[in-house]
């Protein structure tokens, strides 16, 4: 049996997505929604071309709802060609963010924000998320902080720029955010790979502090290092999206923490 849906009269426009009423009165509205979606100088042709997209397909939403979903994921392509570039290795993203908040080239809480995108581009690939998980305006916030992460690492390094003091995310700020930072309901007592995600939670936070007052000795630093490879393991399989991001910008955090006792590469 066909199960193709009958071809359109070629002489009608298309129409709103019933599921976008409300939005904006009409397509031509859709500008203002992406106005601020402003592309980075200095890009290659590729991570031009995918930004653009990703920023038409949130205009062509309009039409079609799932395409707002669909642009968080072409955003990411553009991201994770520039931190390879920036970096100078090959690794999966979530690695590729977490190394770039560790070089100070983005804050924790855009890290943060950019770790979400990338668990829901995983989902997608899994099959645990539709292309409808996103309605345009949050695929706008999720898009907008690609071109803000792309930007940053487009930027030339400042001489002397250390994860430390890169962009203004020190330590201290960093620990200032997450203090003020809700623990995720629900997961208080919860077991994700082996950890409990309490005690993970409270043994960086000791840490940091340690860090912050005085500085870790070889003790705390090779404890603070089992923590990030816990917090590798685990923030992975988190799926839920706040509970995501709180422990993404947790390993952001610790590794901000452990980069000053962490020899230079020679």
């Amino acid at each position: 049996m066909n199960t193709l849906p009958r071809p359109r009269d070629p002489h009608l426009l298309p129409v709103q997505d019933p599921r976008n009423r409300g939005l904006v009165p009409d397509y031509p509205d859709m500008d203002d929604l992406v106005a601020e979606l402003v592309l980075p100088g200095g890009a290659s042709m590729y991570v031009m071309s995918a930004m653009e997209t990703s920023r038409e397909l949130i205009r062509h939403s309009f039409y079609r709802y799932e395409f707002a979903t669909v642009a968080v994921t072409h955003a990411l392509f553009a991201l994770e060609h520039v931190l390879a570039e920036r970096l100078g290795v090959e690794e999966p993203l979530h690695v590729l963010i977490a190394r770039a908040a560790d070089a100070g080239l983005v804050t924790a809480g855009l890290a943060a924000e950019l770790d979400r995108s990338r668990l829901l581009r995983d989902q997608l690939a899994r099959g645990a998320a539709s292309s409808a998980a996103l309605p345009p305006l949050r695929a706008v916030a999720s898009v907008r902080a690609v071109f803000e992460a792309v930007s940053l690492l487009l930027r030339p390094a400042p001489a002397g720029a250390t994860a430390e003091d890169g962009g203004g995310a020190g330590l201290a700020r960093l620990w200032e955010e997450h203090r003020r930072a809700p623990f995720p309901d629900g997961f208080r007592g919860v077991d994700v790979g082996g950890v409990d995600l309490v005690l993970l939670d409270a043994e960086v936070a000791g840490l940091v502090r340690r860090e912050l007052s005085g500085g870790l000795d070889d003790g705390g630093f090779a404890v603070l290092w089992r923590c990030i490879a816990a917090l590798d393991r685990i923030v992975p399989l988190l799926h839920e999206e706040y509970c995501a991001s709180y422990f993404a910008r947790l390993r952001a955090m610790a590794r901000v923490a452990a980069a000053p006792h962490t020899p230079a590469a020679t």
